[in-house]
């Protein structure tokens, strides 16, 4: 009887896909973790590019950093057009502004879950690009309330990414938050001679179909996006 393939979200970079393990399974919970200018918007951009070229999958895409022109732009830069995705609706991109001095509440995460929720059903990949403020400012339960609503919708067919950096978290609630998803990639920046070299570390993909890579080096380039860097080469 013949497999029935499943339908990962790859960033159709092949060795970035292969060091996912063949990419992120569906109804996963994806945490993006690390430090600022790292990587993680580009590998989010990425996965978005490869999903909506890959398949069926259609993508809702909440960004405080960027409006829809500018995320269009930006992704364009780097060799992903997807103005077409973007006006055939298959790909929906939501600009969230969170002010560094709010007072976040229980209100403001189930207003996303809700928003979430109310998706038609083709969009089944969710990526929220980050939530650095509100975690910054809320109490932990509400934290881990969020991530807890965003598993259910997780296991009701979504796949959710979710990217924070990780000084918005305490270390008791970066380890319950860690424990309930089921990929976790973390990035930061290492100092190679007179260059910065973006780390991104795959620490857990549960359900891959091939290992996983423990480290990815990279940079990003003008219409190529991420680009692999060996380790070796880089130390050079």
């Amino acid at each position: 009887m013949p497999q029935v393939k499943k339908e990962a979200i790859v960033t159709g970079i092949a060795e970035v896909d292969d060091r996912l393990g063949g990419g992120i399974p569906p109804n996963s919970l994806c945490l993006v973790e690390g430090h600022s200018d790292s990587g993680k918007s580009v590998l989010c951009q990425h996965l978005t590019n490869g999903t909506l070229i890959n398949g069926e999958i259609s993508v809702a895409y909440y960004t405080t950093e960027n409006n829809v022109r500018s995320l269009i732009r930006q992704m364009d830069s780097l060799g992903m057009n997807i103005l077409d995705h973007f006006l055939a609706d298959r790909l929906r991109i939501y600009p969230l502004t969170f002010r560094s001095n709010m007072q976040a509440d229980k209100k403001m995460f189930h207003m996303l879950i809700h928003h979430f929720s109310r998706q038609p059903q083709q969009f089944k990949l969710i990526i929220v690009d980050s939530i650095t403020v509100l975690v910054a400012h809320s109490n932990p339960t509400v934290v881990i309330d969020f991530f807890s609503r965003c598993k259910d919708l997780c296991d009701m067919g979504r796949t959710i990414i979710i990217v924070a950096h990780t000084y918005a978290f305490d270390e008791e609630i970066l380890a319950r938050t860690r424990s309930l998803c089921d990929a976790r990639f973390r990035f930061r920046l290492e100092q190679v001679g007179d260059s910065m070299v973006k780390i991104m570390e795959v620490l857990k993909v549960r359900g891959a179909d091939r290992p996983t890579g423990d480290v990815v080096s990279f940079d990003v380039e003008p219409r190529i996006g991420m680009k692999i860097i060996p380790l070796s080469k880089a130390r050079v």
